[in-house]
């Protein structure tokens, strides 16, 4: 058997990279059964077929893994977000970014059509809460080098809403790549859907990048289930404050004495990114004592 990596799943076949060529490959049914799904980006070993395809044998140990967008072993998730049609809710860039840190991936914000609107408010809060934060324009090609340079050597998925510009980013990324854009509804603010399917492709020998579709094709309800009382520390800003509250057991909603709060007061913690934790933690509440992680 060979290992390789899934560069793209699409229709049932599951296409990895061995030996510098693409070979397509359909999974045994144990994958079904046990309830692990290859996924792209996962470490397989497979075996090949005379007819020059393979079948996948193996999922090697993964790093980490994501429900939405659906791929494993990713260094970065690069959250695409832009400030002019279609505008991006810091919430679902705040949503997105707990999954990430709950699976260990680091995050890079990325401002896209900063040509048009230089976002500066989300901006300010991703930058001051410490993230990555990079405005780029793919039509000017402002924060390309500076992005590529961030990612180098990495394996990293971009994500975010439709019609944010996540495909042209990959075309200035890499211009062979000649991906589809789409155009954004003025009416609607959004765009469509160009990116039907998860793909890595190769930037450079060590780094690889992946098209994912946009938020508006996930079911945004659907997160990994993680215990109230760990989101708190999924919140990158909120750590130096957890354990300084009169009560141990703080959970920095009402409670009197509580540090996190008094922060966001006194500007130390965004307002929008605390609104975000609250109503993460209704939604993490509701998860069950078995489901909880």
């Amino acid at each position: 058997m060979q290992e390789a990596v899934i560069i793209k799943a699409l229709s049932g076949f599951y296409y990895v990279k061995c030996d510098g060529k693409e070979i397509s490959c359909r999974a045994r049914g144990r994958f079904r059964l046990d309830g692990t799904p290859p996924l792209v980006g996962d470490r397989v070993r497979f075996e090949h077929t005379q007819d020059g395809s393979g079948y996948l044998q193996e999922l090697l140990p993964r790093r980490n893994f994501f429900i939405r967008p659906a791929v494993a072993n990713v260094d970065y998730l690069v959250l695409i977000a832009a400030n002019v049609n279609p505008i991006t809710d810091p919430h679902i860039i705040d949503r997105v970014a707990v999954i990430a840190e709950a699976a260990s991936c680091g995050v890079i914000v990325c401002i896209n059509k900063c040509d048009l609107d230089p976002g500066d408010e989300l901006f300010e809060i991703y930058s001051g809460m410490g993230y990555k934060t990079i405005r780029t324009s793919a039509k000017t090609g402002e924060g390309i080098d500076e992005l590529r340079k961030a990612i180098d050597g990495k394996a990293s998925a971009f994500t975010g809403n439709s019609g944010v510009g996540k495909s042209s980013l990959l075309n200035a990324l890499s211009p062979g790549l000649s991906l589809t854009t789409g155009e954004v509804s003025e009416r609607l603010g959004r765009g469509r859907h160009t990116t039907r399917h998860i793909e890595f492709f190769t930037l450079s020998c060590d780094t690889y990048i992946a098209d994912t579709p946009g938020f508006a094709s996930f079911d945004l309800t659907q997160m990994a289930p993680i215990k109230k009382e760990r989101l708190q520390e999924l919140f990158p800003e909120f750590r130096e404050f957890i354990g300084t509250c009169r009560f141990d057991d703080c959970m920095h909603l009402k409670e009197p004495g509580c540090e996190i709060t008094e922060a966001v007061k006194a500007g130390r913690i965004h307002p929008s990114r605390y609104d975000s934790y609250v109503k993460l933690f209704e939604i993490v509440s509701g998860f069950k004592a078995w489901e909880q992680k």
